[in-house]
């Protein structure tokens, strides 16, 4: 006896939005070491970004509206830690996510902090 086996292809197909936005306030040193990072500061803001292409935008976004600096930045996973003062890190998040939303209709989170 035969039978139809009924076969689907999924696709994951992301949408704009930005899937994480956290403020890590006053992180251990050995954070700082794993990531990488030579100059740490009181905090560090991360994002995670969906295209992923525009962790290059958020970055530029993040470093010209705060006092803040790169830590790490990633186009292919939509990566981005940012460095800097707990206020300007947040200021950093709050300006990324509001920019993103508004001028390229992304979906954005509440920014949470640790």
């Amino acid at each position: 006896m035969s039978r139809d086996i009924e076969r689907s292809i999924q696709e994951y197909v992301p949408g704009k939005q930005v899937t994480l936005a956290h403020v890590v306030a006053n992180p251990t040193p050995d954070i700082y070491e794993k990531l990488g990072i030579q100059v740490p500061k009181n905090a560090l803001g991360i994002l995670t970004i969906t295209p992923s292409e525009a962790a290059i935008i958020a970055g530029d976004i993040a470093t010209k509206a705060s006092n803040v600096s790169l830590g790490f930045i990633d186009r292919f996973s939509g990566s981005v830690v940012i460095v800097g003062e707990v206020s300007e890190v947040e200021s950093a998040l709050k300006a990324v996510i509001a920019k993103l939303h508004e001028l390229l209709g992304f979906d954005i989170p509440k920014i949470t902090r640790t």
